[in-house]
Protein backbone atom coordinates (compact mmCIF):
# COMPACT_ATOMS: atom_id res chain seq x y z
CA UNK A 1 0.00 0.00 0.00
CA UNK A 2 1.22 3.78 -0.65
CA UNK A 3 0.28 7.32 -0.14
CA UNK A 4 -1.85 9.11 -2.59
CA UNK A 5 0.06 10.63 -5.16
CA UNK A 6 -0.03 13.87 -7.27
CA UNK A 7 2.20 16.11 -9.63
CA UNK A 8 4.80 18.04 -8.02
CA UNK A 9 4.53 21.49 -10.78
CA UNK A 10 2.58 21.74 -14.01
CA UNK A 11 3.49 20.51 -17.38
CA UNK A 12 1.66 20.76 -20.41
CA UNK A 13 1.73 19.48 -24.34
CA UNK A 14 -0.10 20.17 -27.49
CA UNK A 15 -1.08 17.91 -30.46
CA UNK A 16 -3.64 16.63 -32.65
CA UNK A 17 -6.98 14.80 -31.79
CA UNK A 18 -6.64 11.07 -33.12
CA UNK A 19 -10.53 11.29 -34.09
CA UNK A 20 -11.33 15.07 -34.55
CA UNK A 21 -7.80 16.09 -36.32
CA UNK A 22 -8.04 19.42 -34.27
CA UNK A 23 -5.01 20.44 -32.44
CA UNK A 24 -5.28 20.71 -28.41
CA UNK A 25 -3.21 21.56 -25.40
CA UNK A 26 -3.35 19.31 -22.31
CA UNK A 27 -2.28 21.01 -19.15
CA UNK A 28 -2.18 18.13 -15.71
CA UNK A 29 -2.36 20.40 -12.69
CA UNK A 30 -1.80 19.27 -8.61
CA UNK A 31 -4.43 18.23 -7.41
CA UNK A 32 -5.57 18.02 -3.10
CA UNK A 33 -5.97 14.54 -1.99
CA UNK A 34 -9.25 12.31 -2.65
CA UNK A 35 -10.01 14.37 -5.51
CA UNK A 36 -9.22 11.75 -8.34
CA UNK A 37 -8.61 12.37 -11.57
CA UNK A 38 -10.69 15.41 -13.10
CA UNK A 39 -10.75 17.25 -16.62
CA UNK A 40 -11.26 20.71 -16.76
CA UNK A 41 -13.06 22.96 -19.74
CA UNK A 42 -10.21 25.46 -20.46
CA UNK A 43 -12.66 27.00 -23.34
CA UNK A 44 -15.55 27.67 -20.39
CA UNK A 45 -15.87 30.86 -18.87
CA UNK A 46 -15.61 29.22 -15.47
CA UNK A 47 -14.01 26.02 -16.06
CA UNK A 48 -16.49 23.24 -16.08
CA UNK A 49 -14.70 19.99 -14.08
CA UNK A 50 -15.45 16.41 -14.44
CA UNK A 51 -14.56 13.97 -12.97
CA UNK A 52 -13.23 10.61 -15.32
CA UNK A 53 -15.96 8.61 -13.21
CA UNK A 54 -17.74 5.46 -15.14
CA UNK A 55 -20.91 7.57 -14.19
CA UNK A 56 -19.91 10.11 -16.63
CA UNK A 57 -19.31 7.26 -19.32
CA UNK A 58 -21.08 8.40 -22.66
CA UNK A 59 -21.31 5.56 -25.71
CA UNK A 60 -19.17 6.56 -28.43
CA UNK A 61 -17.14 4.90 -31.15
CA UNK A 62 -13.26 3.30 -31.25
CA UNK A 63 -12.01 5.35 -28.14
CA UNK A 64 -13.60 6.31 -24.42
CA UNK A 65 -15.11 9.31 -23.50
CA UNK A 66 -16.88 11.23 -20.39
CA UNK A 67 -19.67 13.58 -20.35
CA UNK A 68 -21.26 15.99 -18.22
CA UNK A 69 -21.46 19.58 -16.76
CA UNK A 70 -21.84 20.63 -20.05
CA UNK A 71 -18.72 19.50 -22.08
CA UNK A 72 -17.60 16.33 -23.37
CA UNK A 73 -13.97 14.44 -23.50
CA UNK A 74 -13.02 11.33 -25.22
CA UNK A 75 -10.24 9.65 -26.56
CA UNK A 76 -9.27 9.65 -22.88
CA UNK A 77 -8.12 6.18 -22.17
CA UNK A 78 -3.88 6.72 -23.08
CA UNK A 79 -3.73 9.63 -20.72
CA UNK A 80 -5.96 7.84 -17.89
CA UNK A 81 -3.31 4.79 -18.99
CA UNK A 82 -0.65 6.81 -18.23
CA UNK A 83 -1.99 8.22 -14.74
CA UNK A 84 -3.08 5.30 -13.46
CA UNK A 85 0.22 3.32 -14.62
CA UNK A 86 2.47 5.73 -12.93
CA UNK A 87 -0.11 5.39 -9.69
CA UNK A 88 -1.17 9.52 -9.99
CA UNK A 89 -4.22 9.53 -7.87
CA UNK A 90 -4.98 13.17 -7.93
CA UNK A 91 -4.72 15.58 -10.70
CA UNK A 92 -6.19 18.63 -13.12
CA UNK A 93 -6.59 17.43 -16.46
CA UNK A 94 -6.82 20.98 -18.46
CA UNK A 95 -8.31 20.55 -22.34
CA UNK A 96 -9.02 23.22 -25.03
CA UNK A 97 -10.58 20.90 -26.73
CA UNK A 98 -13.83 17.88 -27.08
CA UNK A 99 -10.42 15.17 -27.23
CA UNK A 100 -7.07 14.43 -25.64
CA UNK A 101 -4.34 14.62 -27.88
CA UNK A 102 -3.17 11.48 -29.53
CA UNK A 103 0.39 12.04 -29.65
CA UNK A 104 2.11 8.89 -30.85
CA UNK A 105 -0.59 6.31 -30.85
CA UNK A 106 0.26 5.21 -27.17
CA UNK A 107 0.72 6.30 -23.08
CA UNK A 108 4.68 7.05 -23.44
CA UNK A 109 4.70 10.66 -24.42
CA UNK A 110 2.04 11.51 -20.99
CA UNK A 111 4.65 9.28 -19.25
CA UNK A 112 7.33 11.63 -20.15
CA UNK A 113 5.12 14.68 -19.24
CA UNK A 114 4.45 13.24 -15.84
CA UNK A 115 7.62 12.37 -15.10
CA UNK A 116 8.77 16.01 -16.26
CA UNK A 117 6.54 17.38 -13.97
CA UNK A 118 7.55 15.11 -10.89
CA UNK A 119 5.36 12.99 -8.79
CA UNK A 120 4.78 13.99 -5.53
CA UNK A 121 3.89 11.69 -2.50
CA UNK A 122 0.49 13.58 -0.35
CA UNK A 123 -0.49 12.85 3.52
CA UNK A 124 -3.02 10.37 3.08
CA UNK A 125 -3.31 6.64 2.30
CA UNK A 126 -4.15 5.49 -0.67
CA UNK A 127 -7.73 3.24 -0.85
CA UNK A 128 -7.62 -0.01 -3.33
CA UNK A 129 -10.89 -2.19 -4.10
CA UNK A 130 -10.14 -5.44 -3.60
CA UNK A 131 -12.01 -8.08 -5.61
CA UNK A 132 -13.45 -10.94 -3.35
CA UNK A 133 -15.81 -12.71 -5.93
CA UNK A 134 -15.27 -13.06 -9.68
CA UNK A 135 -17.70 -10.88 -11.93
CA UNK A 136 -17.71 -11.24 -16.01
CA UNK A 137 -18.59 -10.06 -18.73
CA UNK A 138 -19.59 -11.72 -21.90
CA UNK A 139 -20.35 -10.76 -25.50
CA UNK A 140 -20.14 -12.87 -27.93
CA UNK A 141 -17.12 -14.65 -28.44
CA UNK A 142 -15.79 -11.81 -26.23
CA UNK A 143 -15.13 -12.05 -22.72
CA UNK A 144 -13.70 -10.13 -19.90
CA UNK A 145 -13.76 -11.24 -16.41
CA UNK A 146 -12.29 -10.37 -13.18
CA UNK A 147 -11.41 -12.45 -10.06
CA UNK A 148 -9.97 -12.09 -6.52
CA UNK A 149 -6.16 -12.37 -6.61
CA UNK A 150 -3.10 -11.04 -4.36
CA UNK A 151 -1.74 -8.83 -6.87
CA UNK A 152 -2.88 -6.03 -9.50
CA UNK A 153 -2.29 -8.82 -12.78
CA UNK A 154 -4.48 -8.34 -16.73
CA UNK A 155 -4.20 -11.10 -18.25
CA UNK A 156 -5.25 -10.22 -22.03
CA UNK A 157 -5.85 -12.60 -25.28
CA UNK A 158 -6.01 -11.29 -29.32
CA UNK A 159 -7.21 -13.22 -32.53
CA UNK A 160 -6.79 -11.41 -35.61
CA UNK A 161 -6.74 -12.99 -38.98
CA UNK A 162 -3.41 -11.58 -39.87
CA UNK A 163 0.36 -12.60 -40.40
CA UNK A 164 1.59 -10.17 -37.91
CA UNK A 165 -0.84 -10.88 -35.15
CA UNK A 166 -3.07 -14.25 -34.95
CA UNK A 167 -3.46 -15.16 -31.47
CA UNK A 168 -1.81 -13.03 -29.02
CA UNK A 169 -1.72 -13.27 -25.28
CA UNK A 170 -0.03 -11.33 -22.70
CA UNK A 171 0.21 -11.32 -18.66
CA UNK A 172 0.83 -7.95 -17.45
CA UNK A 173 1.75 -7.88 -13.35
CA UNK A 174 1.15 -3.82 -12.33
CA UNK A 175 4.38 -1.87 -11.29
CA UNK A 176 4.65 1.55 -12.44
CA UNK A 177 8.05 0.20 -13.21
CA UNK A 178 6.61 -2.64 -15.79
CA UNK A 179 3.48 -0.64 -17.01
CA UNK A 180 6.98 1.88 -18.41
CA UNK A 181 8.88 -0.46 -19.46
CA UNK A 182 5.90 -3.03 -20.83
CA UNK A 183 2.71 -1.13 -22.08
CA UNK A 184 3.50 2.43 -21.92
CA UNK A 185 5.12 2.54 -25.41
CA UNK A 186 2.34 0.07 -27.29
CA UNK A 187 0.53 1.90 -30.12
CA UNK A 188 -3.18 1.71 -31.43
CA UNK A 189 -3.33 0.27 -34.46
CA UNK A 190 -5.81 -0.23 -37.27
CA UNK A 191 -6.46 -1.77 -40.44
CA UNK A 192 -6.01 0.10 -43.98
CA UNK A 193 -9.31 -1.29 -45.02
CA UNK A 194 -10.92 0.08 -41.61
CA UNK A 195 -8.88 3.53 -41.52
CA UNK A 196 -9.90 4.24 -45.01
CA UNK A 197 -13.75 3.54 -43.95
CA UNK A 198 -12.97 5.25 -41.13
CA UNK A 199 -12.08 8.73 -42.61
CA UNK A 200 -14.71 8.56 -45.23
CA UNK A 201 -17.35 8.77 -42.10
CA UNK A 202 -15.73 12.18 -40.84
CA UNK A 203 -13.30 10.02 -38.23
CA UNK A 204 -9.95 9.37 -37.56
CA UNK A 205 -9.21 12.70 -39.29
CA UNK A 206 -5.98 13.14 -36.98
CA UNK A 207 -4.73 9.26 -37.40
CA UNK A 208 -1.97 9.09 -39.54
CA UNK A 209 1.75 6.67 -39.24
CA UNK A 210 3.34 8.87 -36.27
CA UNK A 211 0.76 7.52 -34.14
CA UNK A 212 -1.42 4.81 -35.67
CA UNK A 213 -0.16 1.31 -36.69
CA UNK A 214 -1.68 0.77 -39.82
CA UNK A 215 -1.52 -2.74 -41.33
CA UNK A 216 -2.01 -3.47 -45.06
CA UNK A 217 -2.99 -7.40 -45.82
CA UNK A 218 0.12 -8.77 -45.50
CA UNK A 219 2.39 -6.20 -43.02
CA UNK A 220 2.13 -2.91 -41.46
CA UNK A 221 2.37 0.72 -43.59
CA UNK A 222 4.97 1.96 -40.67
CA UNK A 223 8.58 2.06 -42.03
CA UNK A 224 9.61 2.24 -38.18
CA UNK A 225 8.32 -1.22 -37.72
CA UNK A 226 6.96 -2.67 -34.39
CA UNK A 227 7.97 -1.19 -30.96
CA UNK A 228 7.22 -5.20 -29.76
CA UNK A 229 6.31 -8.22 -31.54
CA UNK A 230 2.90 -8.50 -29.86
CA UNK A 231 2.68 -4.70 -29.64
CA UNK A 232 -1.13 -4.91 -30.44
CA UNK A 233 -2.16 -7.54 -27.69
CA UNK A 234 -0.13 -4.46 -25.34
CA UNK A 235 -1.57 -1.87 -25.97
CA UNK A 236 -5.27 -3.40 -25.58
CA UNK A 237 -4.03 -3.81 -22.00
CA UNK A 238 -2.99 -0.29 -22.10
CA UNK A 239 -6.35 0.12 -23.27
CA UNK A 240 -8.34 -1.48 -20.46
CA UNK A 241 -5.71 -0.17 -17.51
CA UNK A 242 -6.99 3.08 -18.92
CA UNK A 243 -10.48 2.49 -19.12
CA UNK A 244 -10.90 0.60 -15.60
CA UNK A 245 -8.93 4.06 -14.08
CA UNK A 246 -12.62 4.98 -14.43
CA UNK A 247 -13.41 2.74 -11.17
CA UNK A 248 -11.94 5.91 -9.12
CA UNK A 249 -9.63 3.88 -7.54
CA UNK A 250 -7.02 1.26 -8.20
CA UNK A 251 -8.20 -2.45 -8.13
CA UNK A 252 -6.44 -5.70 -6.42
CA UNK A 253 -7.49 -8.46 -8.60
CA UNK A 254 -6.46 -11.13 -11.61
CA UNK A 255 -8.65 -9.14 -15.17
CA UNK A 256 -8.94 -11.99 -18.08
CA UNK A 257 -9.65 -10.39 -21.24
CA UNK A 258 -10.44 -12.55 -24.11
CA UNK A 259 -10.83 -10.24 -27.91
CA UNK A 260 -12.67 -7.46 -25.70
CA UNK A 261 -12.93 -4.00 -26.46
CA UNK A 262 -13.66 -0.42 -24.65
CA UNK A 263 -17.36 -1.19 -24.40
CA UNK A 264 -17.04 -4.58 -22.07
CA UNK A 265 -14.16 -3.17 -20.43
CA UNK A 266 -16.30 -0.47 -19.09
CA UNK A 267 -18.92 -3.01 -18.88
CA UNK A 268 -17.32 -5.12 -16.54
CA UNK A 269 -16.14 -1.56 -14.55
CA UNK A 270 -19.81 -0.77 -14.17
CA UNK A 271 -20.61 -3.86 -12.85
CA UNK A 272 -18.13 -4.36 -10.37
CA UNK A 273 -19.61 -0.68 -9.15
CA UNK A 274 -23.44 -2.15 -8.71
CA UNK A 275 -21.97 -5.31 -6.89
CA UNK A 276 -20.71 -4.09 -3.86
CA UNK A 277 -21.07 -8.03 -2.18
CA UNK A 278 -17.81 -8.94 -4.74
CA UNK A 279 -15.01 -6.19 -3.53
CA UNK A 280 -13.89 -4.38 -0.34
CA UNK A 281 -12.06 -1.39 -0.17
CA UNK A 282 -8.99 -1.73 1.97
CA UNK A 283 -6.67 1.03 3.37
CA UNK A 284 -9.43 3.87 3.44
CA UNK A 285 -8.23 7.25 3.31
CA UNK A 286 -6.90 8.77 6.57
CA UNK A 287 -4.44 11.58 7.17
CA UNK A 288 -1.15 9.94 7.35
CA UNK A 289 1.88 11.95 8.95
CA UNK A 290 4.88 12.59 6.35
CA UNK A 291 7.58 14.94 5.73
CA UNK A 292 6.60 15.47 1.99
CA UNK A 293 4.24 18.32 2.02
CA UNK A 294 0.70 17.78 -0.50
CA UNK A 295 0.89 20.53 -3.07
CA UNK A 296 -2.57 21.79 -4.83
CA UNK A 297 -3.21 24.35 -7.43
CA UNK A 298 -6.97 25.06 -6.17
CA UNK A 299 -9.91 23.34 -3.62
CA UNK A 300 -11.16 19.62 -3.98
CA UNK A 301 -14.05 19.34 -6.46
CA UNK A 302 -15.08 15.82 -7.30
CA UNK A 303 -14.43 12.59 -6.30
CA UNK A 304 -15.84 9.16 -7.46
CA UNK A 305 -18.75 6.72 -5.81
CA UNK A 306 -16.41 4.33 -4.97
CA UNK A 307 -13.92 7.07 -3.42
CA UNK A 308 -16.52 8.63 -1.54
CA UNK A 309 -17.51 5.31 0.27
CA UNK A 310 -14.26 4.59 1.38
CA UNK A 311 -13.26 8.13 2.18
Amino acid sequence: MRLQQTLANPVSCTGTGLHSGKPVTLTLRPAPVNTGIVFVNTNSAKGAFLAASIEHLVATELCTAISGNGFQVKTIEHILAALAGLGIDNVYVDVNADEAPAMDGSSAHFVQLIQSAGILAQNRRQPYLKITRPLEVVDGNRRVRIEPSATTKITYSISYDHPLIQTQTYTYEHSAQAFEREIAEARTFGFLQEVEALWARGLGQGGNLDNTIVLSQDGILNESGLRFSNEFVRHKILDLIGDFSLLGLPFIGHIIAERSGHAIHTRLAQQILNRPDSWVVLNASEPVATSEPCSAMTAPRSVSMVALQAS
